[in-house]
C-alpha cells in the first residue's frame, strides 16, 4: 500500500526476533547456516515488524490530523479499501477490502485518513471480526458523527493453505453505530451501494 511507510525498526527488537527465527529454521529442520537462509532471519525480523506496524500508530491521532468543521450531515463513503492483515491464529495473511462510511456531524475528516485508520489496526496481529470493530469504534469515538458503517470481505490463507483448504472463500464482517445500525433504509442504502448482501 502507497501509504505503509513505516520502516525505520527498532535494531535492538530486530536483532532479537532475527535471533529467535533462526532458531525457528533449525528446528524445523533447516541449516540455518546455509548460503540460502544466512540473511533469511534478519529478512523475516523485518518483514513482520513491517507486517505489524499498526502498533505503532494511532487510529484516533491519524484521524484528527486532518479533521474539519463542516455542516454535511449526508453519507460518506470510501469503499474498496485494501487490507492485508495478520491471522493471530496461525500468522497468515488475510486480505480483502474494507468499506467505511460514516455520517457527518458537525466534523469530517480527509478521505485518507480512512484508509490509514484501516491500515493502523490491519497492521497488527488480528482477527477480521475485531479488525471491522476497532476500524468503526475509532471512527466513532473520534468524529462523533451520526453513524459508521464498516463492512470487510476477505480471504484467509489459513483457510486456504491448511485446514480446509477452500482456495474460493470469502468472509464478510460488518459493524454499525448510529443511523446505520438504529436505520434499516440508511443501512440497506449503505450495502446496496457496495452491491453486499448482508442480513
Amino acid at each position: 500500500m502507497a501509504y505503509s511507510k513505516i520502516e525505520k525498526f527498532d535494531q535492538d527488537i530486530t536483532e532479537e526476533l532475527a535471533s529467535h527465527y533462526k532458531e525457528i529454521f533449525r528446528l524445523l529442520g533447516e541449516d540455518p547456516e546455509r548460503e540460502g537462509l544466512l540473511k533469511s532471519p534478519m529478512r523475516v525480523a523485518k518483514s513482520m515488524q513491517f507486517l505489524t506496524q499498526g502498533y505503532n500508530m494511532d487510529g484516533a491521532e491519524i484521524l484528527r490530523s486532518a479533521m474539519f468543521k463542516e455542516d454535511y450531515r449526508q453519507m460518506v463513503i470510501v469503499k474498496d479499501i485494501e487490507l492485508y492483515s495478520m491471522c493471530e491464529h496461525h500468522l497468515l495473511p488475510f486480505y480483502g477490502k474494507a468499506h467505511v462510511a460514516y455520517i457527518p456531524n458537525g466534523y469530517i475528516t480527509g478521505l485518507s485518513k480512512i484508509a490509514r485508520v484501516v491500515e493502523c489496526y490491519a497492521r497488527r496481529l488480528q482477527v477480521q471480526e475485531r479488525l471491522t470493530v476497532q476500524i468503526r469504534d475509532c471512527i466513532q469515538n473520534t468524529l462523533h458523527p451520526l453513524g459508521v458503517g464498516v463492512v470487510i470481505e476477505a480471504s484467509h490463507m489459513c483457510m486456504q493453505l491448511r485446514g480446509v483448504q477452500k482456495q474460493n472463500s470469502v468472509t464478510t464482517t460488518s459493524a454499525f453505530t448510529g443511523g446505520f445500525l438504529k436505520d434499516e433504509r440508511t443501512r440497506s442504502e449503505f450495502m446496496n451501494l457496495l452491491g453486499v448482501s448482508i442480513h
